[in-house]
């Protein structure tokens, strides 16, 4: 598990469930997936798979241009529209 990103709005975290991706720092989609926390809503989801891959496209494609906090929110927020575990505290 590495956190890759965290926001005053969301968090993404990268799971690995097993073997790592073809760099080592990132885990393949197929093997793991990635969960993201809408902190406002008090909501999660987990991608894994080809939703997983799409996810991982689109983050590279901003993370080359150097987006801003707002776009990187926007882009995430996308993919939160569809969240419906509810996040609690133990």
């Amino acid at each position: 598990m590495q956190m890759l990103y965290n926001s005053d709005h969301y968090v993404v975290v990268a799971f690995d469930a097993g073997a790592s991706g073809g760099n080592g720092a990132q885990p393949s989609p197929q093997q793991g997936g990635y969960e993201i926390v809408d902190k406002f809503a008090r909501r999660g989801i987990f991608l894994n798979g080809a939703v997983a891959e799409g996810f991982q496209r689109g983050v590279n494609a901003l993370v080359e241009r150097g987006p801003s906090e707002e776009e990187l929110d926007e882009f995430i927020a996308g993919y939160t529209l569809l969240a419906q575990q509810p996040v609690v505290a133990h």
